[in-house]
């Protein structure tokens, strides 16, 4: 099929293409040639839209072809989508924001349920909801995901935390210290127990607030008590890796 037949579907999952593997993939195809099809769908005047190998549609651009190897299917433009995303979940090729904006298409645009949009991509009802879940964050804090300096895991725990200030603020001490998810969700517990809090009155519970501090500096559980002038200090690890850094940090001169 000649590429210039071909359009891109605008409204596609994947947003990100790597330029630099672009033009590895178009190498490969000068000596190669395209070896998988790309699925395309008709549309009226000789035309067709592309739905999923969009890599090798842009990689053959770039290398000159003026055809490609290409397989039609009698699909309407709500099951065109689905299989864009159903090819894009399975390569891994889509990060954790496109992932939830295809899900929010796939319910507000072509009217699938949470449940349906599951089924249709072949993923649990939970996960859909965790995804459709980072929608809510803060738009600096999505473009952290989608750089990937957060994962969505880290995401999710940004998102106990009640305003957008707070869940900018701990996304990037989160990002800036490489915390593990785990230790994200402690951080984020104090962090957001400490900014909710009021002016605290004579008698204000030290230990707790150092705690806190702590935890939050950190990046793990702290947990002070006091009695007299005297108590204990624990810090939590996750695992043998986690305290040997830990270790490490105590240690340094």
């Amino acid at each position: 099929m000649k590429i210039s037949r071909i359009e891109p579907n605008r409204d596609q999952p994947r947003r990100k293409f790597n330029e630099e593997a672009l033009e590895e993939l178009a190498e490969s195809i000068r000596i190669h040639g395209v070896i998988t099809p790309v699925v395309v769908r008709r549309l009226e005047g000789e035309r067709y839209q592309l739905i999923a190998g969009e890599r090798r549609f842009r990689a053959s651009r770039l290398a000159g072809l003026e055809e490609l190897p290409a397989r039609v299917l009698d699909v309407d433009e709500s099951e065109a989508y689905q299989m864009a995303m159903v090819e894009n979940l399975q390569r891994e090729d889509l990060d954790p924001m496109e992932e939830a904006e295809g899900f929010r298409v796939l319910m507000e645009t072509y009217g699938l349920s949470q449940a349906d949009a599951a089924k249709a991509v072949g993923r649990s009802r939970p996960a859909v909801a965790n995804a459709l879940r980072l929608l809510s964050l803060p738009g600096e804090v999505q473009r952290m995901v989608t750089e990937g300096e957060l994962t969505a895991g880290h995401a999710r725990a940004v998102l106990t935390l009640q305003d957008e200030k707070q869940r900018i603020s701990a996304a990037k001490i989160v990002a800036e210290k490489g915390m593990s998810v785990r230790q994200a969700e402690a951080f984020c517990a104090a962090f957001g127990k400490e900014k909710t809090q009021k002016t605290k009155p004579a008698g204000v519970d030290y230990a707790a607030d150092l705690a806190e501090r702590l935890s939050r500096d950190m990046g793990r559980r702290v947990q002070v008590t006091c009695k007299k002038g005297r108590g204990t200090l624990v810090l939590h690890y996750d695992d043998l890796d986690d305290l040997d850094a830990l270790i490490a940090r105590l240690t340094a001169r």
